[in-house]
């Protein structure tokens, strides 16, 4: 990654912190974003390489732009966007779901990839041969009744990474990875209470960690992946072809 600039949303903690870490452990210059300034400037403390901070609010255009400029301007250019940022502001079934909450989780984790995607490329994304990763969720491809409506925003990103692929080709290579239950913050919900069941469940027989999804992210976006574009790399331990739940 010498050379590269990165640019990762959602980047203070969890998967995306992990990925802005390995990519900076890699060579790259990385610029961290997320909501709040100080868990950024935690995480960027932590971190070995050069990297620096930008606190923005994922689903508001406006600070996108703002964010992706000041990456040019740290950094003289962008090369690789890191779609990570999500919400999920409600646990439940889509009949129960209001509005306003379907559209928020639309507003970050489905029009936000797209408009970030749009800024980095008016930045320059597609000068020096760019990468987009969106990391979306195996709940895109699978049912869950209590993530429905957040399932079906990570589906549209899976179609999302298709089109854009398509689109942006050849100068912008476009991939997704769908994580499965890893342990983190976001998705507590999932494993906290029960993390041995869970991970009996689980062919590799433990919970996902940020590092495996940071490792698969590493690939994605460094020229070791080249000639791959529009395809959706699962990384879930498994669970797709095990026993399930």
């Amino acid at each position: 990654m010498d050379g590269k600039v990165v640019l990762v949303t959602g980047a203070s903690k969890g998967i995306g912190r992990a990925i802005a870490a390995t990519c900076a452990a890699a060579g790259a210059q990385v610029l961290l974003s997320s909501r709040k300034q100080a868990g950024l400037e935690e995480a960027a403390a932590t971190m070995k390489g050069e990297v620096d901070v930008f606190a923005a609010n994922a689903g508001e255009p406006d600070q996108a732009r703002a964010c992706v400029q000041a990456c040019v301007e740290r950094f003289g250019q962008i090369d690789v966007l890191v779609n990570n940022a999500a919400t999920n502001p409600y646990y439940g079934p889509l009949m129960g779901i209001d509005v306003g909450a379907a559209e928020k989780t639309v507003k970050v984790n489905q029009t936000g990839y797209l408009v970030w995607t749009q800024e980095a490329m008016k930045a320059g994304l597609a000068d020096r041969g760019g990468a987009v990763l969106n990391i979306a969720s195996i709940g895109g491809v699978s049912v869950e009744t209590n993530l429905a409506w957040y399932n079906v925003t990570k589906a549209a990103e899976i179609h999302l990474t298709r089109h854009l692929a398509a689109e942006l080709a050849p100068d912008v290579r476009v991939n997704a990875i769908l994580p499965g239950i890893i342990r983190t913050d976001f998705s507590k919900q999932l494993w906290e209470a029960n993390e041995e069941l869970v991970a009996d469940h689980i062919p590799m027989k433990r919970v996902g960690l940020p590092d495996d999804i940071a490792s698969a992210a590493l690939f994605l976006v460094s020229d070791a992946s080249a000639w791959i574009t529009g395809q959706t790399l699962i990384v879930d331990g498994g669970m797709q072809v095990g026993r399930g739940f």
